[in-house]
């Protein structure tokens, strides 16, 4: 870099010329990086000088003002340039006199002249312009300003300028102000990540466990006077030599991550989405090992070194603070042989203890749990258990009391998913549950998890917990109210880390892992009623999701058979309880109010069976008929004008619709039933749960068909169909559809459009359009899905239903039902499950062609041939079925 620097620098510059000089020097540090494998710092560093030397250049074609300065601040001030960062600049003008501006008009002038330069010459400047009070004033507002100002360098101008801002702000900054600011940054900004370290596309800068984590400690460090470097800790023995050398590890892998990142996007990307690592992967000479794909693995290192961020970061600010604190009188109060509290945290009594006597290691967090004023373990806690998992072994764990240990700390009523996080950021948890240990940075490439299984498992027990707490049984009230009543909480909590433990291994893993949980209810002594709960939890933990979502439960055999699985009412709240909390636990985005009211309704129809078997179905058309003349009532209008409504609806449509949907229907339709024209209408669902349409209309064969492709057109997703017939050839159609991008009040502002636009065309019985086409879900062009339909007889034959498993895109759902048409299959009712990027729909159907095998197959084959093609081809595959 520096023979390149002498040789491209001229006495005459232009930013034509800075521009070529940029690009060629960039090429050459792109180049360099690739070929001789040199560490990201050193690439970072000589990035810093290219710029540095550019600005330099600009400074002298455009400046002549010897008053001001011109400095790098933020990661550029530190010489940590990345490729596709911005460049912070910041520009010190000196004060303001009285009455006067803080530079003449020509300085002014200059100044807009160079950030111009700056442009012309294609660097990305992020620019501020301030006098040095204003820089103070900035930085006691902005944590983020001072951090970057403690980070300033000197490129060109005023050196006394510079000299007196590093003075300022040296004395402004408060070390246990400044420390407080950043661990309550640091919080909020783990929080916009669920405090996950294993998110399956982490961020590489902002992430738990990313490079942000380890600045935060410099910076710290820094403002604290004990160094800029991890070698300078060691001098003040905060950490050692080992310990720094691994920080420095973990840096240079992140990153180089994040420098490949930058160069593959060819922008600032910092987001290590399935994008893009496979590409890094194959760069870095990661090859596939089956099973694992090269990518796993590099992601498995990833989380490894995550991790290990996580715990420098936490042991590093313990430590520190401390040191800043030092002022403020701490005597240790003895709470055993073994710990004491030290201020608001827990220490041990010796450095050696966890050796001695590992059992203590299980202790610290009982005690944690168990002393409300204790805030967390203190830094020389934290770093003896971190080199004491390996004491952690077979002995260990068949120990009775470490069984008994663990088992008390799943029974506190506080900071249980707090201790179950940290043992697992700190490999005690895997060591201890090896078959936990062996799910640690899994990776779940079935694109609705967005979290690796250990992480997910501990969203789930972090869920179950949520439950307990009053403040949130707003979230979930009747989650929250079995919750309270549930006797020993923590069989739910091991049906939790068990669900998923054998995730990522041939069979299945819900038997699996019944193995692992009946083996740990024998070693840890649990009642046999317990065991037993505990066992069938993990082995049908996905019974009540699969039965809400893909079952007909307005069909009694269905709830019949659901409730013989599910014995008695304790298995039933508990079954809901670990359903509710693990689809909750998959991604922030998969839940909504529909699985809710799903899984709702199953819980209390079930209830209801397992109370009066005999007599269920007649109590429940009953109980709904009473509900309905209730709600009926509060019109103010009497039963007798309803009779006609009655006349026209059966047992089936009443059990296929709840209480408050079918009152709502017959105040609607009351004077309409005859009517010539569609009738549509919608309202809005509590809780922004979308829009509930109904349609009634004159029956015609592609009524579904036009109905999908109308909510798709306006970027509507039809998540529940129920189709139903009168004997006099009416439909009466029910839809719940979602805008997953859209506001609850924005939601009131569509009905009106929907009840017109969708009537008008309905009655104008305008021919079907080809399925609307977008872009394919990136997860999909990555991990894609083989598409699977499957068409069997129901139980009593009276349908046939239609499974179809296929890569969710726009239009999906239009062009299943132009083929259904096509080929004069009637669509009943439909549950449309959207995972992620991954459909899971269900459709009862009858037709003349579902009993003739022939036909079938060919209506299969064509079905598949839509899920299959991409979205071009699709459309043109399509488009043969249309009327």
């Amino acid at each position: 870099m520096e023979s390149f620097l002498t040789k491209s620098l001229s006495d005459s510059f232009s930013s034509a010329e800075g521009k070529k000089m940029l690009r060629q020097g960039r090429k050459m540090l792109c180049q360099n990086y690739n070929e001789t494998k040199n560490s990201g710092a050193i690439l970072l560093r000589d990035h810093c000088r290219l710029v540095d030397s550019l600005l330099h250049q600009a400074w002298q074609e455009t400046v002549t003002s010897s008053s001001i300065a011109l400095l790098a601040v933020g990661g550029y001030g530190r010489r940590q340039l990345f490729p596709g960062s911005d460049i912070d600049l910041l520009v010190l003008i000196p004060a303001k006199e009285k009455n006067t501006d803080a530079v003449d008009s020509v300085t002014k002038l200059q100044i807009e002249r160079l950030i111009r330069f700056f442009w012309d010459m294609g660097l990305e400047v992020s620019h501020s312009v301030r006098t040095l009070a204003e820089c103070v004033e900035e930085s006691v507002k902005d944590i983020t300003v001072q951090t970057n100002l403690l980070e300033a360098r000197l490129l060109v101008g005023n050196c006394q300028l510079f000299s007196e801002l590093e003075s300022v702000i040296r004395d402004t900054t408060n070390p246990n102000t400044f420390l407080t600011a950043k661990l309550f940054e640091q919080q909020c900004r783990h929080n916009r990540y669920h405090g996950a370290t294993n998110n399956l596309e982490p961020n590489l800068k902002e992430s738990p466990g990313g490079l942000r984590d380890l600045h935060n400690i410099l910076w710290v460090s820094h403002v604290a006077g004990t160094g800029k470097s991890w070698f300078d800790l060691t001098k003040g023995k905060f950490i050692t030599l080992q310990e720094a050398r691994l920080a420095n590890r973990c840096q240079t892998f992140l990153q180089d991550l994040r420098i490949r990142l930058h160069y593959l996007t060819g922008r600032q990307e910092d987001r290590l989405l399935f994008d893009y690592q496979a590409q890094l992967a194959k760069e870095l000479g990661i090859i596939d090992k089956s099973p694992r794909y090269a990518s796993e693995i590099l992601m498995q290192r990833y989380y490894r070194v995550a991790r290990s961020v996580t715990q420098i970061n936490n042991i590093l600010l313990l430590a520190l603070q401390v040191k800043i604190c030092s002022d403020i009188d701490t005597t240790p109060i003895p709470i055993n042989k073994r710990f004491q509290k030290y201020g608001q945290f827990l220490e041990i009594c010796t450095e050696s203890i966890f050796q001695e006597d590992p059992s203590a290691i299980f202790e610290s967090s009982l005690l944690l749990q168990q002393h409300a004023e204790l805030k967390a373990r203190s830094a020389v806690t934290l770093r003896a258990l971190w080199h004491a998992t390996k004491f952690i072994n077979l002995k260990f764990r068949n120990n009775p009391h470490n069984q008994s240990l663990f088992m008390q700390i799943l029974r506190q009523p506080h900071r249980v998913t707090q201790e179950l996080r940290f043992m697992n950021r700190y490999g005690i948890l895997g060591r201890y549950l090896t078959s936990f240990g062996r799910i640690v940075g899994q990776m779940q490439h079935d694109l609705f998890h967005v979290y690796t299984v250990d992480e997910h498992i501990l969203m789930v027990v972090r869920n179950l917990r949520r439950f307990m707490i009053p403040k949130f049984s707003q979230e979930h009230p009747l989650c929250s109210g079995l919750m309270a009543k549930f006797d020993r909480p923590e069989i739910l909590y091991l049906a939790g880390l068990f669900h998923d433990i054998a995730k990522g291994r041939s069979g299945d893993h819900s038997l699996l892992g019944k193995k692992h949980a009946k083996q740990f209810c024998k070693q840890h002594e649990i009642f046999q009623e317990d065991a037993e709960l505990l066992v069938w939890l993990v082995e049908n933990h996905l019974l009540m999701s699969i039965t809400a979502q893909k079952q007909d439960l307005s069909d009694r055999d269905v709830i019949s058979i659901f409730a013989k699985r599910v014995k008695d009412d304790r298995h039933l709240v508990a079954l809901y309880l670990l359903t509710v909390a693990d689809i909750l636990g998959t991604s922030p985005k998969i839940w909504n109010t529909w699985k809710d009211k799903l899984l709702e309704n199953l819980f209390w129809m079930t209830r209801q069976y397992l109370n009066d078997k005999s007599g269920y179905i007649n109590s429940a058309l009953e109980s709904r008929k009473i509900k309905v003349l209730e709600l009926l009532a509060l019109n103010n209008t009497s039963t007798e004008v309803y009779e006609r409504f009655w006349s026209e609806f059966d047992a089936a449509y009443l059990l296929k619709h709840d209480p408050q949907e079918i009152a709502w229907h017959a105040h609607q339709l009351i004077g309409h039933l005859d009517s010539s024209v569609p009738v549509v209408k919608a309202r809005a669902v509590p809780n922004g749960g979308g829009i509930q349409v109904m349609v009634y209309t004159p029956d015609q064969k592609n009524l579904f068909a036009y109905i999908c492709g109308f909510f798709e057109g306006i970027n509507y997703s039809i998540v529940e169909a129920k189709i139903y017939t009168t004997n006099r050839g009416y439909a009466i159609d029910s839809f719940l559809v979602l805008n997953p991008f859209k506001a609850v009040e924005q939601y009131h502002n569509v009905i009106s459009i929907v009840e017109h636009e969708l009537a008008y065309q309905l009655e104008q019985k305008m021919p079907l359009v080809p399925p609307p086409q977008g872009r394919l879900n990136r997860h999909l062009k990555y991990f894609p899905i083989t598409p699977t339909v499957d068409i069997e007889p129901d139980r009593k034959s009276s349908y046939y239903r239609l499974s179809i498993v296929a890569g969710d895109q726009i239009g999906l759902l239009s062009s299943i039902a132009q083929v259904l048409v096509h080929f004069g299959v009637n669509v009943h009712s439909a549950k449309i499950n959207t995972l992620g990027a991954r459909a899971e729909d269900i459709f009862w159907v009858t037709g003349k062609v579902l009993s003739e095998q022939k036909k079938l197959l060919h209506l299969k084959t064509e079905m598949l041939a839509i899920l299959e093609i991409p979205s071009n081809t699709t459309l043109m595959q399509s488009v043969k079925y249309l009327n």
